[in-house]
């Protein structure tokens, strides 16, 4: 996935990957993040556009291993999207999964896949909503089959490693 232009040009990658506990006396690339999170707007109407540039790079961010990072952009992009609309439940599990990635570079499994199984139940909320009508938005364009049947994939291992991380740019383009 390319990185989504701002006002400048593309947004930039964060200086590095914040992990926390990690690199003791090193903060969070906060003003790398700030850029995107500014292109949210304080609500969206009707929809989150799936080509919005701060959904796209909080994706992006999250396949680069930015994973804290990918929470913090999507987490700006949740609290703008239309209240109780089914993109606030595709979004939390998007951030669900990035929290769980962190998790899994932490080497923290039992608490990755308890996050993955929290965004398989917010998948399965998802899935009992009814539909508004078709658009753009980013529900329309996302695979939520493609995600859940990746989910229980992960959820059925003995153990989660590192390597057990999910690209959610990937599947979008699956």
């Amino acid at each position: 996935m390319n990185v989504p232009p701002h006002a400048t040009g593309p947004l930039p990658w964060p200086q590095w990957a914040y992990v926390p506990g990690e690199a003791a006396g090193l903060d969070a690339d906060y003003e790398t993040l700030a850029l995107a999170k500014a292109m949210v707007p304080p609500a969206f109407r009707g929809h989150v556009p799936a080509r919005h540039p701060a959904l796209r790079y909080g994706l992006a961010l999250n396949d680069r291993g930015y994973f804290w990072e990918a929470q913090e952009v999507l987490e700006a992009v949740w609290a703008a999207a239309p209240q109780n609309g089914r993109e606030r439940i595709l979004l939390r599990a998007c951030i669900l999964i990035a929290n769980a990635n962190l998790r899994l570079r932490m080497q923290k499994a039992y608490s990755a896949a308890r996050l993955f199984g929290d965004a398989l139940g917010e998948l399965r909320t998802f899935t009992s909503r009814k539909a508004a009508p078709g658009g753009d938005g980013f529900v329309e364009s996302f695979p939520i089959p493609a995600l859940t049947a990746l989910l229980q994939a992960k959820l059925g291992r003995a153990e989660l490693t590192k390597a057990d991380w999910i690209a959610l740019s990937a599947i979008v383009r699956s």
